[in-house]
Protein backbone atom coordinates (compact mmCIF):
# COMPACT_ATOMS: atom_id res chain seq x y z
CA UNK A 1 0.00 0.00 0.00
CA UNK A 2 1.43 3.38 -1.03
CA UNK A 3 2.00 6.03 1.64
CA UNK A 4 3.87 9.34 1.90
CA UNK A 5 5.58 8.77 5.26
CA UNK A 6 9.08 9.14 3.76
CA UNK A 7 8.27 12.07 1.48
CA UNK A 8 10.90 14.32 3.07
CA UNK A 9 13.75 11.81 2.92
CA UNK A 10 16.27 10.97 0.20
CA UNK A 11 17.98 7.59 -0.22
CA UNK A 12 20.73 6.20 -2.43
CA UNK A 13 20.63 2.43 -2.96
CA UNK A 14 23.38 0.55 -4.79
CA UNK A 15 22.50 -2.59 -6.73
CA UNK A 16 18.88 -1.45 -6.96
CA UNK A 17 17.98 -3.11 -10.27
CA UNK A 18 17.64 -6.65 -8.90
CA UNK A 19 17.52 -8.77 -5.77
CA UNK A 20 17.37 -7.18 -2.33
CA UNK A 21 18.24 -3.76 -3.74
CA UNK A 22 15.26 -3.80 -6.06
CA UNK A 23 12.92 -4.86 -3.24
CA UNK A 24 14.30 -2.03 -1.06
CA UNK A 25 13.88 0.46 -3.91
CA UNK A 26 10.27 -0.58 -4.52
CA UNK A 27 9.41 -0.35 -0.82
CA UNK A 28 10.97 3.09 -0.43
CA UNK A 29 9.24 4.53 -3.51
CA UNK A 30 5.92 3.11 -2.31
CA UNK A 31 6.41 5.04 0.93
CA UNK A 32 7.05 8.33 -0.85
CA UNK A 33 10.84 8.54 -0.54
CA UNK A 34 13.12 10.18 -3.10
CA UNK A 35 15.45 7.42 -4.27
CA UNK A 36 18.58 7.31 -6.40
CA UNK A 37 19.11 3.84 -7.89
CA UNK A 38 22.86 3.34 -8.41
CA UNK A 39 23.43 0.41 -10.78
CA UNK A 40 25.67 -0.85 -13.57
CA UNK A 41 23.00 -1.57 -16.16
CA UNK A 42 20.91 1.19 -17.68
CA UNK A 43 19.04 -1.42 -19.74
CA UNK A 44 17.85 -3.20 -16.58
CA UNK A 45 17.25 -0.10 -14.47
CA UNK A 46 15.37 2.38 -16.67
CA UNK A 47 12.40 0.05 -17.38
CA UNK A 48 12.14 -0.62 -13.64
CA UNK A 49 12.10 3.10 -12.84
CA UNK A 50 9.53 3.76 -15.58
CA UNK A 51 7.30 1.07 -14.07
CA UNK A 52 7.65 2.58 -10.60
CA UNK A 53 6.65 5.99 -11.96
CA UNK A 54 3.57 4.40 -13.54
CA UNK A 55 2.65 2.73 -10.26
CA UNK A 56 3.39 5.84 -8.19
CA UNK A 57 2.72 9.03 -10.19
CA UNK A 58 5.10 11.77 -9.17
CA UNK A 59 7.65 9.35 -7.77
CA UNK A 60 11.09 10.96 -7.41
CA UNK A 61 13.38 8.15 -8.55
CA UNK A 62 16.55 8.57 -10.60
CA UNK A 63 19.21 6.34 -12.13
CA UNK A 64 22.90 6.81 -11.32
CA UNK A 65 25.44 4.76 -13.31
CA UNK A 66 27.80 2.96 -10.93
CA UNK A 67 30.25 0.08 -11.31
CA UNK A 68 31.74 -0.75 -7.91
CA UNK A 69 34.50 -2.82 -9.49
CA UNK A 70 35.85 0.32 -11.19
CA UNK A 71 36.99 3.06 -8.80
CA UNK A 72 36.92 5.73 -11.50
CA UNK A 73 33.25 4.88 -12.06
CA UNK A 74 32.63 5.15 -8.31
CA UNK A 75 34.31 8.56 -8.12
CA UNK A 76 32.35 9.77 -11.14
CA UNK A 77 29.04 8.52 -9.71
CA UNK A 78 29.67 10.34 -6.44
CA UNK A 79 30.55 13.55 -8.29
CA UNK A 80 27.41 13.36 -10.43
CA UNK A 81 25.29 12.89 -7.33
CA UNK A 82 26.95 15.77 -5.47
CA UNK A 83 26.58 18.06 -8.48
CA UNK A 84 22.86 17.21 -8.71
CA UNK A 85 22.25 19.01 -5.41
CA UNK A 86 20.02 16.19 -4.16
CA UNK A 87 20.01 15.80 -0.38
CA UNK A 88 20.99 12.45 1.12
CA UNK A 89 19.61 11.03 4.33
CA UNK A 90 20.43 7.33 3.94
CA UNK A 91 23.13 5.59 1.91
CA UNK A 92 22.48 1.86 1.50
CA UNK A 93 25.61 0.03 0.33
CA UNK A 94 23.80 -3.06 -0.91
CA UNK A 95 25.45 -4.13 -4.19
CA UNK A 96 27.97 -6.94 -4.15
CA UNK A 97 29.23 -10.09 -5.79
CA UNK A 98 30.02 -13.61 -4.55
CA UNK A 99 32.07 -16.40 -6.09
CA UNK A 100 33.71 -14.20 -8.72
CA UNK A 101 37.24 -14.74 -9.91
CA UNK A 102 39.88 -12.43 -11.27
CA UNK A 103 40.69 -8.78 -10.60
CA UNK A 104 38.86 -5.47 -10.69
CA UNK A 105 39.56 -2.76 -13.26
CA UNK A 106 42.12 -1.34 -10.80
CA UNK A 107 43.90 -4.63 -10.12
CA UNK A 108 42.31 -5.62 -6.81
CA UNK A 109 40.91 -9.07 -6.04
CA UNK A 110 37.44 -8.99 -7.60
CA UNK A 111 35.24 -9.78 -4.59
CA UNK A 112 37.11 -7.73 -1.99
CA UNK A 113 37.56 -4.85 -4.44
CA UNK A 114 33.90 -4.78 -5.47
CA UNK A 115 32.33 -5.46 -2.08
CA UNK A 116 34.58 -3.29 0.07
CA UNK A 117 36.78 -0.80 -1.79
CA UNK A 118 34.01 0.36 -4.12
CA UNK A 119 31.52 1.07 -1.31
CA UNK A 120 34.34 2.53 0.82
CA UNK A 121 35.14 5.13 -1.83
CA UNK A 122 31.48 5.88 -2.55
CA UNK A 123 30.83 6.45 1.15
CA UNK A 124 33.87 8.70 1.54
CA UNK A 125 32.86 10.88 -1.39
CA UNK A 126 29.23 11.17 -0.24
CA UNK A 127 29.99 11.93 3.40
CA UNK A 128 29.83 15.73 2.89
CA UNK A 129 26.24 15.45 1.63
CA UNK A 130 25.26 13.06 4.42
CA UNK A 131 26.69 15.49 6.99
CA UNK A 132 24.34 18.19 5.70
CA UNK A 133 21.23 16.20 6.65
CA UNK A 134 19.46 16.75 10.01
CA UNK A 135 20.02 13.02 10.60
CA UNK A 136 21.70 10.57 8.25
CA UNK A 137 22.59 6.91 8.19
CA UNK A 138 25.00 4.62 6.33
CA UNK A 139 23.87 1.00 5.98
CA UNK A 140 26.36 -1.65 4.85
CA UNK A 141 24.70 -4.88 3.72
CA UNK A 142 27.15 -7.50 4.97
CA UNK A 143 26.60 -11.20 5.72
CA UNK A 144 27.09 -13.86 8.36
CA UNK A 145 29.77 -15.08 5.97
CA UNK A 146 31.83 -12.53 7.93
CA UNK A 147 32.30 -15.39 10.42
CA UNK A 148 34.50 -17.30 7.98
CA UNK A 149 37.85 -15.44 8.31
CA UNK A 150 39.93 -16.39 11.34
CA UNK A 151 42.62 -13.84 10.52
CA UNK A 152 43.22 -11.01 8.03
CA UNK A 153 45.86 -11.29 5.34
CA UNK A 154 46.12 -7.84 3.77
CA UNK A 155 47.57 -9.42 0.62
CA UNK A 156 44.06 -10.72 -0.11
CA UNK A 157 43.32 -7.26 -1.53
CA UNK A 158 45.58 -8.04 -4.45
CA UNK A 159 45.93 -11.73 -5.27
CA UNK A 160 43.06 -13.49 -7.10
CA UNK A 161 41.35 -16.39 -5.35
CA UNK A 162 42.68 -19.90 -5.84
CA UNK A 163 39.67 -22.09 -6.52
CA UNK A 164 36.03 -21.93 -5.41
CA UNK A 165 36.75 -22.45 -1.70
CA UNK A 166 39.24 -19.60 -1.58
CA UNK A 167 36.90 -17.33 -3.51
CA UNK A 168 34.16 -18.00 -0.96
CA UNK A 169 36.64 -17.15 1.81
CA UNK A 170 37.29 -13.84 0.04
CA UNK A 171 33.54 -13.22 0.03
CA UNK A 172 33.51 -13.75 3.80
CA UNK A 173 36.46 -11.40 4.13
CA UNK A 174 34.71 -8.70 2.10
CA UNK A 175 31.62 -9.01 4.31
CA UNK A 176 33.78 -8.82 7.44
CA UNK A 177 35.28 -5.64 5.99
CA UNK A 178 31.75 -4.24 5.53
CA UNK A 179 31.09 -4.72 9.25
CA UNK A 180 34.51 -3.32 10.23
CA UNK A 181 34.00 -0.32 7.94
CA UNK A 182 30.71 0.53 9.63
CA UNK A 183 32.31 0.22 13.07
CA UNK A 184 35.29 2.44 12.24
CA UNK A 185 33.06 5.00 10.53
CA UNK A 186 30.92 5.21 13.67
CA UNK A 187 34.02 6.15 15.67
CA UNK A 188 35.10 8.76 13.14
CA UNK A 189 31.60 10.24 12.91
CA UNK A 190 30.96 10.36 16.64
CA UNK A 191 29.47 13.72 17.57
CA UNK A 192 27.99 14.25 14.09
CA UNK A 193 24.43 13.61 12.92
CA UNK A 194 25.55 10.60 10.81
CA UNK A 195 25.27 7.06 12.19
CA UNK A 196 26.21 3.71 10.68
CA UNK A 197 25.38 0.02 10.86
CA UNK A 198 25.89 -3.25 9.03
CA UNK A 199 23.67 -6.30 8.79
CA UNK A 200 23.09 -9.83 7.61
CA UNK A 201 19.93 -9.76 5.45
CA UNK A 202 19.57 -13.55 5.51
CA UNK A 203 20.75 -16.07 2.94
CA UNK A 204 18.81 -14.62 0.03
CA UNK A 205 18.29 -15.81 -3.55
CA UNK A 206 19.55 -12.53 -4.97
CA UNK A 207 21.75 -11.52 -7.88
CA UNK A 208 24.83 -11.47 -5.63
CA UNK A 209 25.39 -15.10 -6.71
CA UNK A 210 25.55 -14.24 -10.42
CA UNK A 211 29.22 -15.25 -10.72
CA UNK A 212 28.50 -18.84 -9.66
CA UNK A 213 27.92 -21.45 -12.41
CA UNK A 214 24.24 -21.41 -13.41
CA UNK A 215 23.44 -25.00 -12.33
CA UNK A 216 24.93 -24.30 -8.89
CA UNK A 217 22.98 -21.02 -8.69
CA UNK A 218 19.72 -22.83 -9.38
CA UNK A 219 20.26 -25.51 -6.75
CA UNK A 220 21.62 -23.14 -4.12
CA UNK A 221 18.75 -20.66 -4.44
CA UNK A 222 16.20 -23.38 -3.66
CA UNK A 223 17.29 -23.17 -0.02
CA UNK A 224 17.41 -19.37 0.27
CA UNK A 225 14.98 -16.71 1.45
CA UNK A 226 13.20 -14.17 -0.73
CA UNK A 227 14.43 -10.73 -1.69
CA UNK A 228 11.48 -9.20 0.17
CA UNK A 229 12.57 -10.94 3.38
CA UNK A 230 16.06 -9.54 2.95
CA UNK A 231 14.70 -6.07 2.18
CA UNK A 232 12.73 -6.02 5.45
CA UNK A 233 15.97 -6.37 7.41
CA UNK A 234 17.72 -3.69 5.34
CA UNK A 235 14.81 -1.30 5.82
CA UNK A 236 14.85 -1.93 9.57
CA UNK A 237 18.49 -0.86 9.68
CA UNK A 238 17.80 2.14 7.43
CA UNK A 239 14.73 3.42 9.25
CA UNK A 240 14.45 2.09 12.81
CA UNK A 241 15.08 4.71 15.54
CA UNK A 242 16.65 1.99 17.72
CA UNK A 243 19.43 1.38 15.22
CA UNK A 244 20.43 5.04 15.46
CA UNK A 245 21.28 4.45 19.13
CA UNK A 246 23.70 1.63 18.23
CA UNK A 247 25.95 3.28 15.66
CA UNK A 248 28.58 0.97 14.22
CA UNK A 249 26.89 -2.24 15.28
CA UNK A 250 26.02 -5.36 13.25
CA UNK A 251 22.43 -6.62 13.08
CA UNK A 252 20.99 -10.07 12.43
CA UNK A 253 17.25 -10.80 12.58
CA UNK A 254 16.61 -7.25 13.80
CA UNK A 255 18.95 -7.64 16.79
CA UNK A 256 22.57 -6.69 17.51
CA UNK A 257 25.12 -9.45 17.08
CA UNK A 258 28.91 -9.80 16.97
CA UNK A 259 29.55 -11.51 13.61
CA UNK A 260 33.25 -12.15 14.21
CA UNK A 261 35.64 -11.15 17.04
CA UNK A 262 37.83 -9.52 14.37
CA UNK A 263 35.04 -7.03 13.74
CA UNK A 264 35.35 -5.87 17.37
CA UNK A 265 39.08 -5.24 17.14
CA UNK A 266 39.40 -1.46 17.02
CA UNK A 267 43.04 -1.53 15.92
CA UNK A 268 42.20 -3.79 12.97
CA UNK A 269 39.21 -1.64 12.02
CA UNK A 270 41.39 1.45 12.02
CA UNK A 271 44.07 -0.31 9.99
CA UNK A 272 41.49 -1.46 7.43
CA UNK A 273 40.33 2.14 7.04
CA UNK A 274 43.86 3.48 6.59
CA UNK A 275 44.83 0.76 4.12
CA UNK A 276 41.63 1.28 2.16
CA UNK A 277 42.25 5.02 1.96
CA UNK A 278 45.78 4.44 0.69
CA UNK A 279 44.82 1.77 -1.86
CA UNK A 280 41.98 3.85 -3.28
CA UNK A 281 44.11 6.99 -3.53
CA UNK A 282 46.92 5.07 -5.22
CA UNK A 283 44.56 3.45 -7.72
CA UNK A 284 42.85 6.73 -8.64
CA UNK A 285 46.22 8.46 -9.04
CA UNK A 286 47.39 5.68 -11.37
CA UNK A 287 44.19 5.94 -13.43
CA UNK A 288 44.55 9.71 -13.72
CA UNK A 289 48.15 9.34 -14.91
CA UNK A 290 47.33 6.65 -17.48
Amino acid sequence: MATRELAERSFLVTGASSGIGRAVLEALVARGASVTAATRSEAKTRPLLDELRRQHPGADVLWLPLDLSDLASVAQAAEVFLQSGRPLHVLINNAGVAGGKGLTRDGFELTVGTNHLGPFLLTERLLPRLREAPAARIVNVASMAARIPKYIDWEDFIHPGRGAGDRYRRYGLSKLFNAMHARELAKRLEGTRVTTCSLHPGVIASDVWRELPRPLQAVTKLFMGTNQEGAEKVLHCALSPEVEKSSGRFFHRFKELVPNPLAENDALCEELYRRSEALVAQALKARAAA
